[in-house]
This record gives C-alpha cells, structure tokens and sequence, in this order.
C-alpha cells in the first residue's frame, strides 16, 4: 500500500507552449534499453508536457535491448534524420550519443556514473556542453542500503553485493567503503553478462552469505526478476534501488521513483525544444526515496521485518 508520494526534482513539467505545420514538426530521438516502467514514464512525460507524436512532434523510439555494440550505430541514424533532441536512457546511450554528436542537444538519465568526473559535465550547474540529465550519484545510498537490510534481517554478518563489472566499479566502491556495523563483511560478486548471475549468486550461498545487495546497471535492471527469483530459491534476502524489485519477489528496496525520473527527462526534452540550451539546464539528482518491502518474500525467506521497518516503509508487498 502507497505511504507517501513521490516528490519530483522540480516542480511540474513545461507545457508546449506551440502548435507548428507538419513540415515543422521537430523530431525527438531516444534509446532505451526495452520497453517497461522506465520508457513509459519517459512517453508519459512528453504527453504531460504537450508533447504529441505527429501533433507537434514526431518521436522516434529504438530499443536496443543488450546489444550493446550497436548503440554507435543507432544514434549515428538518429543524426542522419536531424532530430532536434536526443534522449539516452542509460551510460550506454550516454556515452554513444556525446561520442557521435557535440551538436545536438542530448538529455539523458544515468544511474552509475558522476558526471562531472567522467566528463559529462563542467559542472552539475551548468553542464557546458550539448548534453544534460538526471544522474544517481550519490556515494551513501548503498550504505543506506545495507543498514536497511541489516535492520530487516539482525542476523546477518556477511553480505554479498552483486554489481556489474562493465560500468558499476565507482557505484560498488562507494558501497564497499561506506561505514557499516563492526563484523559485517562484504562479498564482491561482480558479473558482466546474464549469463554470470547463478553463478555468482550461488558462489555467495557457497560463501554463507546471509544476504544479498544488488547494485544498479542497466543489465541488472533487465533481469531484476531472474535476480530476485534465484535469491528467493537459495533463501537470501536481498536489497535493490529498483523499486520494481520487490514487486519481482525480492525482499526489500531503496531508492528514487525511477519512471518519475524518467518523465522529469522527458520534460527537460520539452525545455529544449521549447528554446532551452542543454549547458544550462543543470544536472539533476533524486531528493526523495521510496522504501518498499515484500512481506510475501519475508514469510517465505522465514524473516520477521520488525514493526517500526514496515511502518516506516512507503510501500508494503502483503
């Protein structure tokens, strides 16, 4: 059941302010990984924002799926039809799109990188360049994480955390260096492809880890429900910052709502086509988390989540 709403980064989406002729329309170009929660808050944000396909604007959607060599490939099209703005929905398209073009505004969401340190961006005010967005660079939150699994599980002592080696080394640093409870121990389980998740998940129950700390990429997110339905078979509790996690059968989350980020992109697209240039637009990070929590898992798992966790929670899986 819903607790508490989600409060975006800024207050309301733009309005389009304009209608055009048909051989005006503006065409918006984004690369998501596949459709799901994350792509429809994005299309649900350029409609909120009065964006209309082949009203006032023509979109051209591509999914790529985990094809990541073809990304190049794909925004190298997007320039050839000379759309006007570019949304990247991941570090993939990301890096892609500034790689292919420094002229076309692009906006994108990244869950694992800084910015400023991988280039992106002179600063997270005023960006400089073509590109601006939404980032989750925030060092804390996978301590965060693993105090909530810990408060949800007392027993614990040694945690697994699974990240993706391709992209999310800063993300698990951050998480390995964050201050945790004396005797708790971290176990890096690093993976690169779908193939490496029973493995690594079954070296974790091999090494008596009473728990499990998934980290964000794009390939996790992909296979979140393989994740989760794994971890429920070897028993291990387990954390995510997605919040469709839980909602997959995984124990807990924390995190941002990540398709209200996506619709908040959606209405930085807007902004650009309304006159915006994107080296103004400052970089933007989540202030509000969600936490929610499987209760089903938990009886499954045998775990009693203490009463003052669940109330504490946003949403609550019964």
């Amino acid at each position: 059941m819903r607790r508490r709403e989600f409060l975006g980064f800024f207050g309301g989406l733009v309005a389009w302010p304009f209608s055009v002729h048909a051989q005006q329309i503006p065409r918006v170009c984004s690369l998501h990984t596949a459709q799901n929660e994350n792509s429809e808050g994005f299309f649900r944000g350029l409609r909120e924002a009065g964006l209309v396909d082949e009203q006032n604007v023509r979109i051209d959607a591509r999914f790529h799926g985990s094809a990541f060599e073809g990304i190049d490939k794909i925004v190298r099209e997007f320039v050839a039809l000379k759309c006007r703005v570019i949304f990247a929905s991941n570090p993939y398209a990301i890096q892609a799109a500034t790689r292919v073009t420094k002229t076309i505004p692009i906006v994108g969401v990244d869950l694992e990188s800084d910015p400023v340190a991988s280039g992106l961006a002179k600063s997270v005010a005023r960006p400089g360049g073509n590109f601006t967005g939404f980032f989750l660079d925030i060092p804390e939150l996978g301590g965060k994480q693993i105090d909530l699994l810990i408060e949800a599980v007392p027993a614990v002592s040694r945690l697994a955390v699974l990240w993706d080696a391709t992209i999310g080394e800063t993300q698990f640093h951050a998480t390995e260096t964050a201050r945790r409870p004396v005797g708790v121990i971290l176990q890096s389980l690093p993976i690169r492809r779908e193939q490496d998740i029973n493995g690594a998940i079954q070296k974790a129950l091999r090494d008596q880890a009473h728990g499990l700390v998934v980290l964000s990429s794009p390939l996790i997110y992909q296979h979140r429900s393989q994740i989760a339905s794994i971890a429920l078979n070897a028993r291990l509790p387990t954390i995510s910052l997605f919040s469709t996690f839980p909602k997959e059968g995984g124990l807990m989350a924390y995190g941002p709502d990540f398709p209200a980020i996506y619709a908040q992109a959606a209405g930085y697209v807007a902004r650009v086509l309304a006159g915006a240039s994107p080296s103004e637009l400052p970089i933007q990070r989540p202030t509000k988390f969600e936490l929610v929590i499987n209760l089903r898992t938990a009886k499954a798992l045998g775990v009693e989540i203490p009463l003052l966790l669940q109330q504490r929670a946003d949403e609550v899986i019964e």
